[in-house]
């Protein structure tokens, strides 16, 4: 469990600590400025949305995205109250966050499904292995792995345009991570927003890309999911194969970071965190996306409550991680 080097856990006291001005409070009382990953995106403008409609006199909450990374670099700076991640804090943003006195509070609100997809129109591929994902996107692939014949010998001899997020992006370090070992190739059409990427991919039959499962699920007209191998057989992601840990490595947590003084010196920040919290089930499942436990829900809600600042997850991505694991990381924290 890696803390930051700064006393640890602070009781937040929902109301019952007074606290003054603070430069680590981005905003003035009541606004909520929220960044980071277009995975996690939906999910935080969802509950933002509803949130306000609950509000007699709505709270102005900023929703945006600039990828994971991207995000923290606005987080650890005290620019914004929350971090949308699709991977867990990394040590050199943790040092970042040190460096600057911002404190963070880490709570996981979701599982996704990290999916590989090609256009509708593929009719040669169905599933790959991890091997061969490798060999597609290493980088001594760059400028020589450019057919679909050099991944597999049956699929046919024709160009392969690649499809994949930005280097910001926390999918791509966890993809890269999970799936490489070390950087990407650099040749490949890349966006922050997942949007341009299923564009790309169903206007090119000879796409393949990767994201998040819910912008596949939402577009299933135009994309077709492969199948993953990682040694026991084609896996396509599921709820259902997420939740039973079939679908291996590509299965990953979904978080918010929440700064701790922000969320002490604001009281709409609290709330929103607990309303978040409250309906983030309903809405991770309307989503495309995979609930935590109720249990999951619980212990993050008691962390955020009793102020447990820093992370639960040593400062790396942490490929083939279970719902269960997630939880007993959380529990410990």
């Amino acid at each position: 469990m890696k803390k930051l080097t700064r006393p640890g856990a602070m009781a937040l006291g929902l109301g019952l600590i007074a606290v003054g001005c603070s430069s680590q409070a981005t905003q003035s009382q009541g606004a909520i400025t929220i960044d980071g990953s277009s995975t996690v995106f939906p999910i935080t403008e969802a509950i933002a949305e509803a949130y306000n409609q609950m509000q007699q006199n709505p709270v102005n909450v900023s929703v945006s995205f600039s990828g994971t990374g991207g995000g923290f670099e606005k987080f650890c700076a005290g620019e914004t109250d929350i971090n949308n991640a699709s991977r867990p804090i990394l040590d050199a943003e943790i040092a970042a966050c040190d460096d600057a006195g911002v404190r963070f509070l880490e709570l996981p609100v979701a599982f996704d499904a990290l999916t590989v997809v090609v256009n509708q129109g593929n009719t040669w591929a169905e599933d790959i292995t991890l091997e061969e994902l490798k060999t597609l996107w290493e980088p001594d692939a760059e400028g020589k792995i450019t057919r679909w014949s050099q991944v597999h010998s049956s699929w046919p001899d024709q160009p392969i345009t690649l499809y994949g997020p930005g280097l910001d992006s926390g999918t791509y370090d966890y993809f890269t991570e999970v799936v490489v070992g070390e950087d990407s190739r650099s040749d490949f059409a890349d966006s922050e927003d997942d949007e341009q990427l299923v564009q790309g991919v169903s206007r090119d039959p000879n796409a393949l890309g990767y994201f998040g499962f819910a912008y596949y699920d939402q577009n299933q007209a135009d994309l077709k999911a492969l199948a993953i191998d990682a040694g026991n057989g084609p896996t396509l992601p599921s709820a259902a194969t997420v939740s039973s840990a079939e679908y291996q490595p590509l299965s990953r947590p979904l978080f918010i970071y929440v700064n701790f003084a922000s969320a002490q010196s604001n009281p709409a920040l609290r709330e929103f965190i607990k309303f978040y919290l409250e309906t983030a089930p309903e809405v991770v499942t309307e989503g495309g996306y995979v609930p935590l436990p109720e249990e999951g829900y619980h212990i993050a809600w008691v962390n955020f409550h009793e102020g447990e600042v820093g992370t639960a997850f040593g400062g790396e991505p942490q490929p083939n991680l279970t719902i269960a694991e997630l939880l007993r990381k959380t529990k410990r924290f």
